[in-house]
């Protein structure tokens, strides 16, 4: 898109249903620096279409460019992908179903932490763990922890590719029990507060920051600040987000 706005090309986006639907918005704006992970100041969940994205980067980098969006033919924001009766093509190698890419706004903000989230098993994003891990110790205090939507079972496993490979790995398996009362940034706040408590600088959660793009909540959490009180400091970012948004949802 910057790119055409420089050389005069029209661009053209063939619109498509957010998998995971475009009613619920969780978790910190964007605080840090842009980079390729990171590239603009929007939640980690930020329940928008392709298309949607596109008219409000178009609008807030002040971009003059000839944008077409394509739009998704009977989509309701509430609707998730299972409910349309298109055929699931994975996203990424490692997504190849609608519950990894549910659980994966949550899960995938710990990868860059020293922890297998799965890549090289038949289940990413819905395993997890290191050698350093207590299978048990892990899933009976995330159990504890009582998010919604989600259970935790203890899993040995060793991956074949990614983190650790070759190695064996004690962790969780993450069964989703009711995707609506789910929320996927909780479940990877909470797993970053867990796993620093009980097995401190082996999971190097400093790494976190270059998904999670708010420093602020990565020092809440090496200070074992409750979810809650995390949560309270996202507020102002996230109702801003939703005032930003609304202008731009074609759907």
């Amino acid at each position: 898109m910057e790119m055409a706005s420089k050389t005069g090309t029209q661009f053209i986006v063939l619109d498509r249903v957010n998998p995971i639907g475009g009613t619920v918005v969780e978790g910190p704006v964007l605080t840090g620096p842009r980079s390729f992970v990171a590239w603009h100041e929007i939640p980690v969940r930020h329940g928008m279409s392709v298309g949607e994205l596109a008219r409000l980067f178009q609008a807030e980098r002040n971009w003059d460019l000839n944008l077409e969006i394509v739009r998704v033919e009977g989509w309701k924001r509430s609707t998730w992908f299972d409910a349309t009766a298109l055929p699931w093509t994975n996203p990424s190698p490692n997504m190849r179903s609608l519950t990894q890419a549910t659980l994966y706004p949550g899960v995938g903000l710990l990868e860059f932490c020293a922890l297998s989230v799965g890549r090289g098993t038949d289940t990413p994003f819905e395993v997890l763990g290191a050698p350093y891990i207590q299978d048990i110790e892990l899933a009976n205090t995330m159990n504890r922890a009582g998010l919604s939507g989600v259970r935790f079972l203890p899993i040995q496993f060793t991956p074949t590719s990614s983190k650790f490979v070759g190695e064996r790995c004690g962790g969780i398996q993450i069964l989703l029990t009711d995707r609506n009362t789910f929320r996927a940034v909780d479940l990877g706040v909470t797993l970053a507060s867990v796993l620093h408590r009980l097995y401190g600088e082996a999971l190097n959660l400093n790494a976190m920051d270059r998904l999670l793009g708010d420093t602020t909540t990565l020092r809440a959490i090496e200070a074992g600040q409750p979810l809650e009180m995390i949560k309270a400091g996202w507020d102002p970012g996230l109702k801003s987000f939703l005032e930003r948004r609304t202008p731009h949802l074609l759907y």
